[in-house]
């Protein structure tokens, strides 16, 4: 007969799927008869209905042909060539056997991930919501999660938020998008160079158009962004990515003067803002310039990557534009994981989460800079104590190449400030960019 194996608990896809290899690997001959189905039944221990299944899919497909009176015939059928490896999934695996410490991606260490504390929550909401999460979510989120970002918002931050005018997001390249659409694709974006390189890619995937404007110690440039003709601006005044520079008041004011002059407005990207590991949070941008400044935040980095849940907080003025433009979508991040969240939110167990977080980190610093200040003279380390990165500048270094070379030989992956630029520029070679937000005490003694 056929040599089939039916072991797997699917009997009708089991056979489906051998039969259908077969045909394609040449086993079964092009116009070979198949076993007649009740045959073939008594041969594998099963129902004829299951043979049954499994031939009329085969048929449908058109694998195999009917012929009357006579039975089922296997087609020709040319196998396709095998699909290329991916080269990507090859190379990304190759690098992690490659390094054991990764300064690049940062994703919070798994064993701090609150497991206990979000699966009991996502219990009791689907305890107390039930069929109420079946529901069309209103398109700018859960009226319960957008309440409790602004409660935290005040406790956290002193940020007096309308809930309305919070819009909930499947993370940050979803509301740029949004943004995007809001401010219309005609407006030129200014992007901080160097910076995050989704940043500008999201902006023209989105059809915007954008100009890069340098970054120098008190952040942006001022000056160059009044000169670029831009209408937006993207920033991240707490603690920029890479450079770490901390935007100063008086700076921070010029920039929302800037907006109010060409009726523009500042995208405050306040992505790691949570993480200010020496006295307070900054003040935001926001409650200088409510009416000119888009606040904007994730839960990437206080929970989890792949928890595609961000927020921004709108002006009044675009707020009545949004719901013009979406009133009639209905949000798309599930409401199950934004009860959920406004549940963690309300009980206070984001908060506690983010103490022993930074609490984490700050041990986590400690050791990775005196280890740092070792190296004596050969490094700079230049810490705002603000995020979860530092700088590290090598002057003795020939290039950023040999020191990426360097820290891959000791199996260290990381990147330079050199490689987020998004346009040309000198100035910031030799400076490496140390992302310890996914290190570890047993990684750190390896080093």
């Amino acid at each position: 007969m056929l040599d089939l194996n039916l072991d797997l608990k699917n009997k009708y896809y089991s056979l489906y799927s051998q039969i259908r290899g077969k045909i394609l690997s040449g086993k079964i001959k092009a116009g070979e008869k198949l076993p007649s189905k009740r045959a073939l039944a008594e041969e594998l221990g099963v129902s004829v209905t299951t043979v049954q299944l499994a031939y009329e899919q085969l048929l449908a497909e058109g694998y195999i042909c009917s012929r009357e009176r006579s039975g089922y015939f296997a087609e020709r059928v040319n196998s396709p060539e095998p699909p290329p490896r991916n080269q990507s999934v090859r190379s990304e695996s190759a690098q992690k056997e490659k390094f054991f410490c990764d300064m690049v991606k940062g994703n919070t260490p798994a064993h701090m991930f609150p497991f206990s504390t979000w699966a009991r929550l996502m219990r009791l909401v689907l305890a107390d919501c039930g069929e109420h999460l079946l529901e069309r979510v209103p398109c700018g989120g859960d009226p319960e999660l957008k309440q409790a970002i602004s409660d935290y918002l005040y406790r956290s931050r002193g940020l007096d938020v309308d809930p309305r005018h919070i819009i909930i997001g499947a993370g940050a390249e979803h509301l740029y998008d949004v943004v995007i659409k809001l401010l219309g694709r005609d407006k030129i974006f200014a992007v901080e160079n160097p910076s995050y390189g989704k940043i500008s890619s999201s902006y023209a995937l989105g059809g915007a158009k954008w100009v890069a404007v340098n970054v120098g110690e008190k952040g942006i440039d001022v000056t160059q962004l009044a000169n670029s003709g831009a209408h937006a601006v993207h920033i991240s005044p707490a603690h920029q990515f890479p450079t770490g520079a901390v935007t100063p008041v008086s700076v921070r004011l010029k920039i929302t003067e800037w907006a109010n002059s060409v009726g523009g407005y500042v995208i405050e990207d306040d992505y790691d803002s949570e993480f200010r590991l020496s006295g307070k949070p900054l003040q935001n941008m926001f409650g200088l310039c409510p009416s000119r400044v888009i606040y904007m935040n994730t839960f990437s980095k206080t929970l989890a990557p792949s928890m595609r849940l961000g927020y921004m907080v709108l002006p009044p003025e675009l707020y009545n534009r949004y719901i013009t433009l979406f009133s009639s979508s209905a949000n798309i991040v599930p409401l199950f994981e934004q009860k959920a969240l406004a549940a963690m939110l309300n009980g206070g167990y984001f908060e506690r989460l983010l103490s022993r977080l930074k609490n984490y980190y700050r041990g986590i610093r400690k050791t990775l800079l005196e280890k740092l200040f070792a190296f004596g003279g050969d490094c700079e380390v230049s810490d705002s104590g603000s995020g979860l990165h530092i700088i590290v500048k090598f002057p003795r270094a020939q290039s950023d190449a040999q020191i990426k070379e360097r820290a891959a030989e000791l199996g260290v992956n990381l990147k330079c400030v050199s490689d987020y630029l998004i346009a040309p520029r000198t100035g910031l070679e030799k400076r490496a960019v140390i992302n310890y937000s996914g290190l570890t005490a047993e990684i750190l003694e390896k080093l």
